[in-house]
């Protein structure tokens, strides 16, 4: 869990804190930070309290559930060497070949051609 900077942080359009989560995945709030700590949601202190923040494009509201795809594209960033910071900058940066950003391409059910991009950053 990092800190976030102000770049990184407008490039995300909305954030969720880990009680959010837990309400709308309907787990406790020790399953959220689990996701976290295995590496499956990225969170990220901000705000005034430093509270613990994830992007909101990461959670499927309608489905209750983190979004498919994502816990993948972070390993494979993971193991490219990006850091957390870098993975945020990375998903939310527009990319005209998807076209739209990774985040939004994972959200849409594209991720298959999120991964073939994250894979093609370590070569």
């Amino acid at each position: 869990m990092t800190e976030i900077d102000a770049k990184i942080d407008a490039l995300v359009p909305a954030w969720l804190t880990l009680p959010d989560i837990a309400e709308i995945l309907d787990v406790e709030v020790t399953r959220v930070r689990q996701l976290v700590k295995d590496g499956q949601l990225i969170a990220v202190r901000r705000g005034e309290n430093r509270a613990l923040h994830v992007p909101a494009a990461f959670i499927d509201g309608v489905e209750q559930k983190v979004v498919k795809g994502l816990a993948g594209t972070l390993t494979l960033l993971r193991d490219d060497g990006f850091t957390d910071e870098e993975m945020l900058e990375w998903l939310f940066t527009p990319d005209e070949s998807l076209p739209g950003t990774p985040a939004q391409a994972l959200s849409e059910n594209r991720g298959t051609e999120v991964k073939r991009r994250a894979q093609a950053l370590a070569v």
